[in-house]
């Protein structure tokens, strides 16, 4: 008798990671920006975000780099939590340990980078940890290179990484390697090898001038 091809095995809603929807993002923008009182020039104003670009981001249009998020955050006074979906709470004098279960960490998609969100469940935290894939391949993926304030640690899971600066400044890692650095300098990411690389990032905002844990 002939053999029965093995049925190919499709995988169940939890073995899907949480994706981020850009549509419910942007009406969270839109909603910080006319809570306060804010019109789209003058947030662009504010945040030095192109009028055009946070239209789109509203419409749930485009997806913004982590820089675009962290300009809008400052200008609306957000973290980037409450940007991606979770309430403000009151910190505890003693920080409850944040757990993020691998596979489970909300997934943001852009064209460049898909960030996994970690610790997503705790706001106002200083430091914002992500486990993200690198798909640049090129300097030329980008439009500009991504600056943003405070400072950037980089550490490489998997792959080859290539982190080229504004300042002429490049750095090539393996896994294993890591790299300290200031964010207000320009820089990109981009993958060498066949496979998109994966990288442990963790950013902290330097800005004294940014309310901590504000919405």
């Amino acid at each position: 008798m002939p053999k029965t091809a093995a049925p190919v095995p499709v995988p169940s809603p939890s073995d899907t990671p949480p994706q981020i929807d850009h549509k419910a993002v942007g009406a969270r923008v839109r909603k910080a920006r006319k809570a306060r009182g804010l019109t789209l020039m003058q947030l662009s104003e504010q945040s030095g975000i192109a009028v055009s670009t946070i239209s789109k981001t509203e419409r749930g249009d485009i997806a913004l780099t982590y820089d675009k998020f962290a300009a809008l955050a400052h200008a609306l006074r957000l973290d980037l939590d409450a940007i991606f979906g979770r309430p403000k709470r009151a910190r505890a004098s003693v920080m409850t340990p944040s757990f993020t279960a691998d596979g489970e960490q909300m997934i943001y998609d852009t064209p460049n980078y898909e960030y996994g969100m970690l610790a997503n469940d705790l706001t106002g935290k200083r430091m914002v940890p992500m486990r993200a894939h690198v798909r640049a391949r090129e300097l030329s993926d980008f439009p500009d290179y991504i600056r943003h304030a405070g400072e950037e640690f980089v550490f490489l899971l998997a792959g080859a990484l290539e982190l080229r600066f504004e300042d002429g400044g490049v750095f090539t890692l393996k896994p294993g390697d890591s790299l300290y650095f200031d964010s207000s300098v320009g820089h990109v990411y981009i993958s060498l090898g066949d496979e998109e690389a994966e990288v442990l990032v963790c950013c902290v905002d330097t800005d004294d001038e940014r309310p901590q844990g504000a919405i």
